[in-house]
């Protein structure tokens, strides 16, 4: 489709800015940038562009404030919440070349990296130096680490280590208005001021744009061992996981698969898993040799005495890997088994999970829909998966009236709408029955604040309010 007069004047100037090789506007690039991985969601763009300075990215801002339009920042569009999906008149920004490692420090235990850095490449790099960066999304082989920021992405080594924020130590970051603002730093402790890290951490393309990031490393841990542990009843294999925590014992990871997911991954990945199982836990123990020893036989115990039918123990690394990407392989697995696969998360707290698991079976049921079930059973976070076809227009309502009750259910149990996917798109209209009409109101607040044009990913997580509604000192209203 041919673009109008305006917009060929605004590709000029955005060329000027960046040069014409780095500006994306034919039909066939506009329609690669209309999608991320979220299912039945797309939306072209003006065009896509391509900052190679950090200069370039402010300038971009600028322009969009000046020509009203919106910038969408893109990783590696591996999102499941439609955060990097264009919205009217917009141009999305690409960051995937900025993938420089600057620096990694050994005595400080941090590193500097580029925001289009791939999330597991960053692993490697570390682990060389017999360092660690515990966040692992399951798209950790493709998935950015800005990306990551934006989406304050977990992953299976969450129980123990945490999510993303838990490592961001600095960033720097181009402002709605253009500024560059530069948060954090080396320190272990500093409390100058406001933290406004945190604020942007998680805020999904809305409040800025991350142009470098630091980041807090570890020690690698000296021994890890992991087994599969073998159910035929769900409710015994979420005993099971609340005894082990109940024994003081924290698993760096802690994960799980229903009976659809492990048939799915079986005939997917072939990795010998029984499919007339209901249930499996992947569980790895991580630390000082002792310890790992100590506590894996307490785990094996565990495991045996809540009703394990089978315990399999990798016996090396190699093994263990395999194991793990059989769990990672779930969403690709259930990918296969019909057109559309819609993957959702929702946490609650770990005594609710096998309430959860039952009410989503039910609701399942209830519509009509197929249900495959897995993800982080140690932190609460499950992904109930809905394999569909988006062709069927029956039953995608089915499966939209679904996890809206999967959604108010979670958050019946004292849960919440998303663990680690984001709001983005598709869940803002349940943002406010998580955090109130009085926390939706303060988020308008501060994006109004920090983006007075809505340049930034405008109608993610929550729609904007228009501007005449808020008030102004001494009573008027802004127009």
């Amino acid at each position: 489709m041919k673009l109008p007069d305006p917009a060929h004047r605004l590709l000029k100037k955005l060329a000027a800015i960046v040069g014409a090789e780095n500006v994306f506007s034919s039909a066939a690039d506009r329609l690669a940038y209309a999608y991320d991985a979220t299912p039945m969601r797309e939306s072209t763009p003006l065009a896509a562009v391509r900052p190679t300075t950090v200069e370039h990215a402010q300038a971009i801002v600028q322009l969009a404030n000046t020509e009203n339009f919106v910038v969408v920042p893109r990783g590696s569009g591996t999102g499941l919440s439609g955060g990097s999906i264009p919205v009217e008149r917009s141009i999305v920004m690409l960051f995937p070349s900025w993938k420089r490692i600057l620096e990694i420090d050994q005595e400080n235990l941090t590193a500097w990296v580029e925001p289009g850095v791939i999330t597991a490449e960053l692993h490697a790099a570390v682990e060389a130096q017999g360092l660690f960066y515990p966040p692992d999304p399951g798209s950790m082989r493709v998935c950015t680490i800005g990306g990551n920021v934006a989406e304050n992405s977990g992953g299976l080594r969450g129980l123990k280590y945490g999510v993303t924020k838990d490592y961001v130590m600095g960033l720097e970051i181009v402002l709605p208005t253009g500024e560059l603002l530069r948060v954090g730093n080396k320190c272990v402790k500093d409390v100058a001021g406001f933290s406004f890290k945190e604020l942007f951490i998680g805020s999904e393309g809305t409040l800025g744009i991350f142009t470098k990031i630091l980041l807090q490393l570890i020690p690698k841990p000296a021994a890890a061992k992991t087994l599969l542990a073998l159910y035929d009843d769900m409710q015994a294999a979420a005993g099971t996981v609340s005894a082990i925590i109940a024994a003081k014992i924290i698993p760096c990871t802690l994960e799980f698969l229903d009976s659809t997911t492990i048939r799915c991954v079986e005939d997917f990945a072939h990795v010998g898993l029984p499919t007339n199982t209901e249930a499996l836990l992947l569980i790895e123990v991580d630390g000082h040799p002792a310890a790992v020893a100590d506590e894996f036989e307490q785990v094996q115990v565990i495991c045996q005495k809540h009703g394990a039918r089978e315990i399999r123990i990798a016996k090396d690394a190699i093994e263990a890997d395999k194991l793990k990407t059989a769990r990672r392989a779930a969403f690709s697995a259930l990918a296969r088994m019909r057109p559309t696969t819609i993957l959702e998360d929702v946490t609650v707290p770990r005594s609710e999970i096998a309430k959860m698991l039952q009410r989503i079976c039910d609701i399942g049921k209830k519509h009509n829909v197929t249900f495959g079930n897995f993800g982080h059973f140690g932190d609460g976070n499950l992904h109930p998966t809905c394999l569909t076809d988006e062709r069927d227009r029956d039953e995608i309502h089915r499966v939209e009236k679904a996890f809206e009750e999967i959604f108010l259910a979670a958050i019946a149990l004292g849960g919440t709408i998303t663990g680690e996917h984001g709001v983005g798109l598709t869940k803002k209209r349940f943002l406010e029955k998580v955090a109130g009409p009085a926390g939706v109101e303060v988020m308008r607040k501060i994006k109004s604040v920090l983006d007075p044009n809505s340049v930034l990913n405008a109608g993610k997580i929550f729609d904007p309010k228009p501007k005449c509604e808020y008030p102004l000192p001494g009573g008027a209203k802004s127009v």
